[in-house]
């Protein structure tokens, strides 16, 4: 009877707010292959059910895991796979709610939730994972939040944002003919606009490109000149370094 409800734990009378759907094995490479995963990544997969796309990430990239699911019965399960296919020491699997768990340490999430969980979820996902940590979502996006890329394999959706830095507000730097440059921002997610300032001269910001810790601005200084191009470097909501278009890097 349990296999039957897969949408309830073995846990009598716990109901699962996301009903328990295996992810196909070819949406789970896709998956994979949208989000580059590598030997480098930690893998954190909210709602990880069976414990597939962990076991297929560990046993084919080396990627160390930890899959966070509520329900136990899911958990002895993933456990046994893995073990099955030789992961058990890349990979792990802890009973907690996903609105309560710490997954800050992740480079990559994957989820496989409804649109309304991940609509819910993304305060977290914003606050917790670093700048150019990559989100991928098998057939659910997150709202007003636009995805960075989707693919579409067999009429099913998969998403792919990257966690973008907060550069909202007034930032300042020298260029390499010391100049000072500012800029006022404002941000949407990873979608930025705003105005710019040279020697205190009003000038046109031309485009703002926000990806990760890393926002390229073009700045157009007079109207017949050639564009100046800039790359402000952010971590821990801080500014710490310029990349101007000659190549010179500049400490903020």
């Amino acid at each position: 009877m349990i296999d039957d409800l897969d949408d309830y734990s073995a846990q009598p009378e716990k109901l699962l707010d996301v009903p328990f759907v295996p992810t196909d094995d070819a949406v789970v490479q896709a998956m994979l292959n949208l989000a580059a995963i590598g030997r480098q990544d930690v893998l954190y997969d909210l709602g990880s059910g069976d414990g597939r796309i962990l076991i297929k990430a560990a046993k084919d990239r080396g990627a160390r895991g930890i899959g966070v699911e509520i329900d136990p019965l899911r958990i002895a399960d993933a456990m046994d796979e893995a073990g099955y296919a030789g992961v058990e020491y890349l990979v792990d699997f802890v009973e907690e709610d996903i609105f309560t768990a710490d997954f800050s340490e992740a480079t990559v999430v994957t989820l496989y939730l409804l649109e309304s969980i991940n609509i819910q979820l993304r305060p977290r996902l914003l606050s917790q994972l670093r700048p150019g940590t990559r989100i991928v979502s098998h057939s659910f996006d997150m709202g007003d939040w636009v995805a960075d890329e989707r693919l579409e394999l067999g009429g099913i959706n998969i998403y792919k944002w990257i966690v973008p830095a907060k550069v909202e507000g007034v930032w300042k730097w020298d260029g390499v003919d010391d100049k000072p440059y500012r800029v006022e921002l404002q941000q949407k997610y990873q979608e930025v606009w705003g105005s710019a300032w040279v020697a205190d001269q009003a000038v046109k910001l031309e485009s703002a490109t926000l990806c990760g810790g890393a926002l390229a601005l073009t700045i157009r200084e007079t109207k017949d000149g050639p564009p100046t191009r800039f790359t402000l470097n952010f971590e821990n909501e801080e500014l710490q370094s310029v990349l101007d278009y000659t190549g010179a890097h500049q400490g903020e």
